[in-house]
Parts: structure tokens; sequence; C-alpha cells
């Protein structure tokens, strides 16, 4: 008698009869039943969260005044209400309050009065935080809590993304404004620079100039003082000119007198002599001389008359200029006496100049020495100026100045810096298909304990008959693994064609659940095989033991940590990974951890099968009372 034959007869014996066909047919709905329906019932509870009632409070009553006012309460209000995620109903606080106490809103959203004011308080330098308040009550729902406080979050996250842009805009139109008002600077700071070049400049000819003033001045001094000092006698030495110049105008006049007389006397000889000419050509004609003789003679006493006439000309032209030196001499004695009489102002003048040229000789130096540290103040202020222009032009070359659209951009990457691109490399797409590898793991394991509500384990006319502990325990094992088999197909198509749940890999998928199937109803059966009665009781505590530590909807990682062994320990744990990958991603490489660990199983459960058959070959009263009693 082979495994084959032995698991025939029993299912033979399980489908005898009406009844008993529609057991089995049972048997195989049941895993669908659990796992199908829940999946179904959670497939995508998000998708109709725009039917959760929710409510919004807008107590706000805004910032600012006038075209200024705004109520940022109120668009948050609109913009939520806008959304549809949820089915919002603006009310009062009370009936907020009311409505989530009795259960009408799954949780409520306040708004307070100062909401707005808050909000903007950072550009009065006065921050504070702008608080909103959730309301919930986990007597309704726990999850409507969780929903709620992902609400609160993203609402908290758009209007700090809102503030901030606003906060980032106006902060770079202040760049913008700085920038320009920086740009003037410089600009001054350029023509200071440039004005400060020309000033050193002027400055440096004016220190040149004092310099040379100071020098000249010293001199002038010097000079001065030695004027000085050699006109002390002046005054005295005037006088006695002008007295002289006095006597000599006056011995000038007298021999300028003398000699008009004798040039007076002079010209009336030479007229005189002239009459003589003529009287005397006209006797010696008349004495009977001839012309040529008169005229002979009168050469002749012409040229005695050449001497005197020369004595003539010599009488007058001294006599003329004679009256020119006493006039000259007069003008020199009128002089010298003007000159002794603005002798001591002439002195005291000179003195003052000098005195005015020594004081200004110190002023001179003075002034150079001045002109220098101006010099140096002026060479100062140039470099200032210079590095006060390269600082502006280099600090406005770093200052932000951007046109409308940049600045906007920008403004809006500032409040909202960091967004997120979402590169699953495997995606579940619905809650349902996110706990799809737990249930289905969960429904076979449940599919398998049923089965051996009514298969037995190891047919006892088999282990009568003497038959190999190996034949018996795969030919008890192997009924299970048909209808396991059965059930897994079923509640696989179910998930994908009913529930509308994609399978990334649907053939291996149903490969692996059906190794998943084989390996639950080997260990199953291998307890029962050992156990008994007892052996049911121990497949719903592993059961329990693996429903808590197999990570189904939180990593196992969180688990506590007495329980983490646990999970590298039993089965279920490696059937939701290896479905998770060929549900989710496809093939992979870890998933062959998973099936080896299930084939490891799998031998461990028909092994202890066979160990079990082996030892019910002897037969003891124990085993015999429920033998007889069937």
């Amino acid at each position: 008698m082979n495994a084959v034959h032995l698991a025939r007869n029993e299912l033979r014996r399980l489908t005898a009869g009406t009844l008993p066909k529609l057991a089995v047919a049972a048997l195989v709905l049941v895993p669908l039943l659990y796992a199908s329906l829940y999946l179904y019932s959670n497939y995508d509870p998000y998708g109709r969260l725009d039917h959760l009632p929710a409510a919004i409070v807008d107590d706000d009553t805004g910032s600012g005044s006038g075209d200024e006012h705004r109520e940022i309460g109120r668009e948050v209000t609109d913009e939520l209400q806008r959304s549809g995620d949820f089915d919002w109903h603006e009310v009062s606080h009370e009936e907020a309050h009311n409505g989530v106490r009795d259960g009408d809103y799954a949780f409520a959203i306040t708004i307070p009065r100062d909401f707005s004011t808050a909000l903007t308080s950072s550009a009065d330098f006065e921050p504070r935080q702008a608080g909103i308040t959730l309301t919930t009550n986990d007597a309704n729902n726990y999850l409507s809590h969780t929903i709620a406080d992902q609400v609160a979050e993203r609402v908290r996250d758009t209007i700090a993304k809102k503030v901030g842009t606003q906060a980032a805009d106006r902060f770079l139109v202040g760049f913008s404004t700085i920038h320009e008002r920086t740009e003037k600077a410089a600009n001054g700071a350029r023509q200071l620079a440039s004005g400060a070049r020309e000033l050193r400049d002027g400055q440096q000819q004016l220190s040149d100039g004092a310099s040379r003033l100071a020098t000249s001045s010293s001199q002038l001094s010097s000079g001065l003082a030695t004027l000085t000092s050699n006109t002390e006698d002046l005054p005295e030495q005037t006088r006695k000119l002008a007295s002289g110049a006095n006597r000599v105008a006056a011995g000038n006049e007298q021999i300028a007198a003398t000699a008009s007389a004798l040039a007076q006397g002079s010209a009336d000889l030479q007229n005189h002599l002239n009459n003589v000419n003529d009287r005397l050509g006209q006797r010696l004609r008349e004495g009977g001389l001839d012309e040529n003789e008169v005229q002979h003679v009168l050469g002749v006493l012409g040229n005695v008359r050449t001497p005197v006439d020369e004595a003539d000309n010599r009488i007058q032209q001294t006599s003329s200029q004679l009256n020119t030196l006493a006039t000259g001499a007069r003008q020199v004695a009128n002089g010298a006496g003007q000159l002794a009489g603005s002798a001591p102002q002439l002195s005291g003048g000179i003195a003052q100049a000098s005195d005015g040229a020594s004081k200004l000789s110190k002023g001179a130096s003075s002034l150079d020495d001045g002109q220098t540290d101006a010099l140096n103040g002026t060479k100062q202020l140039v470099g200032g100026a210079t590095d006060l222009r390269d600082g502006l032009d280099q600090g406005l070359r770093q200052i932000p100045n951007t046109d409308d659209d940049t600045r906007e951009r920008t403004a809006r990457t500032i409040g909202d810096p960091v967004a997120v691109d979402n590169a699953s490399m495997a995606s579940a797409g619905t809650y349902g298909a996110g706990l799809a590898p737990f249930f289905i793991g969960l429904a076979t394991w449940i599919g398998a304990f049923v089965l051996f509500l009514l298969l037995r384990p190891l047919s006892t006319r088999a282990l009568t008959a003497g038959a190999a502990p190996l034949r018996v325990a795969v030919g008890g094992w192997l009924s299970a693994a048909l209808l396991g088999t059965a059930q897994v197909v079923v509640l696989l198509a179910a998930v994908t064609w009913l529930v509308g749940i994609h399978v990334a890999n649907p053939a291996a998928t149903l490969g692996f659940a059906i190794l998943t199937s084989l390996t639950f109803t080997a260990i199953v059966h291998a307890l029962n095989a050992l156990f008994g009665a007892v052996g049911k009781f121990l497949a719903l505590v592993l059961l329990v033991l693996q429903l808590v530590s197999a990570g189904g909807t939180f990593p196992w990682q969180t688990l506590p940590e007495a329980l983490q062994p646990l999970h590298v320990a039993l089965p279920m744990g490696y059937v939701i990974d290896g479905l998770r990958h060929l549900l989710y991603s496809g093939a992979s490489a870890e998933v062959l951890l998973d099936v080896g660990v299930l084939v490891a199983y799998l031998v461990v459960g028909l092994t202890a099968s066979t160990l079990a058959a082996r030892r019910r070959r002897t037969w003891t009263v124990g085993h015999l009372k429920p033998e007889l009693a069937l």
C-alpha cells in the first residue's frame, strides 16, 4: 500500500456522502473566507477617507489692518475644504467638541483667534509659535487619532511652507533693497575715493607750496632783519642829504643865474658882431674896395669870429645845462626833503615788515607742519576710501539681487527646501495589498489547522498492516497537502481577481503559496501525529506565537526583544517575507532563503510524522481506546 493509495482512501472516506462533500468544500473555503473577505473590507480605506466626517473651527481674527489685513486661518479652512480629503464641516467650537465626544466627527481641528498674528510675529522680531488644536476621541476609533495626527502634521507643513515662502520672499526683497542701497553707497565710495585722490594731489601741491613758503618767508624774514639793521640810521642820513641837497640846489641856482647872464652877454655880442659885418662891408665898399676885396675881408673877419661863435654856442649850451641842473638839483633837494620826512615812516615800516616777516616765517613753518599732517591724513583718507570702495564692491557682488521670477522661485524653494521623490523599488499600492502577505500566510496556517479537524494524520489500517512508517506518514500528509493546495489556489484566485490585488509574479507567487501550504500541513500533520488531540492545541499555540512575532503589520525589528527570536525561528515570518517580494517586485534572490526555510520545515515535519508512525506501530491500551471508539 503506497502513500498515494493511502491518501486516496482518506479522501474517499471524507467524501462519502453529500454532507461530507460539503464539509470538504467548506475546509477548502476556510482560508478564502478568512483572508479574502478581510482584505476586501480593508482593500483601500484611505481612498474613502472623504466619507469620514471631520470638524474644523476657524476662530482666527486675522492680522494687520486695512489693505494689509489677512486671515490665514480662513485660507487654511478654505484649502482644507477644497482638498476633499475628508468630509469637512465648519462648525463652532462647542459643536466640534460635542461632535467628537458623541462620535459625529472623527476629529476636530481648531484654529485659535491669534493664529495669523502669531504666524506674522516674526516680522516684528517678537516671534512666537502659532498653534492649532487637534481634538480626538479614541472611543470612536483609535486609527482616527492616527489619521488626525497625520492631517494636523500635513496642515502644519503646509502652513510652514506658505509662511516660510512669504518670509523668504520678504527676506529676498530686503536683500534687493540692501543691494540697491549698497550699490548707491559703492558709487558714493568710488566718488569719495576719486575725490580723496584729487584732494591728496591738491594737498600734496599745497604742502609743497607751504614748504616753499616756509623757506621763502624765512629768507624774507632774514633779509628784512638785515634791511632793518641797515636802515636804522636812514632818517638822520636823509635829513643830512636833504640839507646838503638844498645847499647844492641853491649853489646851482646861483651858477645857473650867472651862466644865464653870461649867455645873454654872449648873445648880445653875437648880435653886435653881426651888425659890425654889415657896417664894415658898407664902409669898405664906400672906401673903394671892390666886392671881392670886401668879401675877402669879411671872410678873414669871419674866420676871426669862429672861436667867438663857438664860445657863444658853448656858453648857451652850458647855460641851458646849468638851468637844467639847477632845476634837477632843486627837485633832488625837494625829493631829499620828502625822503627825509618819510624816512622815519619807511624805517618803521621796514621794522614792522621785519616783524611781520618773522611771524610769517613762523606761521609758514607751522603751516608746513600742518600741511604735512594734513597730507598724511589725506593719504589715510585715500586708503580708507579705497578700502571702503573695494569692500563695498566686493560686498555688492556677494549680495543677491534677483529678478521677480527668480526671487519667487527662490522663496518657494526656501519655504519648501526638500522635495521627496518617492523612488519605490516595490509598491504594494493599497492598504489591503500591504496586508495581503500577512493574511495569506495566516489563512494558509488556519486552512492547514482546520483540515485535521476531519482528516486522520495516520492511517490505522496501514499501521495495522505493517506498512512502512515513511509511507504511512506521507500518505497521511498527502491528502491534507492536496486539500491545502486547493485552498491556496482558490484563495489566490479570489485575492487577485475578486479583491483586485495586483501580483507582480503570479506563477512564482502561486508556487510559493503552494509550498507554504505543503509546509504548514506537514507541521500541523506532525503535531497531530505526535501528540494527537493535544497536537491541535499546540498548532493553535503556534498560530498565536506566529501571529505576534511574524512582523506582518509592523517591521519585526520593532518587536520586543523577547519575541524577536520567535520571528527568526518560526516559519511564518519567512512566508510573509517571500510573499512580499513575489507580490510586489517579482522574483528575488532573497526568496531563496525563504524557500529554503520552508523546505527545511517541510522535511522536518515529514520526518517527525515518520517518527510518529514508527512509534505508533507499537500498540498500547491508550492507542486502542480511541480506535475502538471509532
